[in-house]
């Protein structure tokens, strides 16, 4: 399954997105859902210890003056590879 996150992890519980995802999950940030891909982002070591693989769009990190600030543990990625993560993972659940 494919788990969009547009929204700021601190105005969601990102523990219970996790608690939904498995190793054949992605999860994909976005909107401002990026804040949870930075260094210095507190929520950062619970996704780097789950099992998902991560991505963050980068023309929203970009949109935020974000570049170069975020994890470089989670793959930054453009629209196209967001189009293959749709095809890949037919189910998708917004968040």
């Amino acid at each position: 399954m494919l788990y969009t996150f547009s929204r700021s992890p601190f105005q969601c519980d990102l523990s219970a997105l996790l608690r939904l995802t498995t190793d054949e999950d992605a999860i994909l940030f976005l909107q401002d859902g990026v804040l949870a891909t930075l260094k210095d982002a507190d929520v950062l070591n619970i996704l780097l210890n789950n099992l998902a693989s991560l991505y963050v769009l980068e023309n929203d990190l970009a949109a935020r003056g974000l570049v170069g600030q975020n994890s470089d543990k989670i793959l930054a990625i453009g629209y196209t590879h967001f189009v293959d993560l749709t095809t890949k993972h037919r189910q998708h659940l917004a968040w």
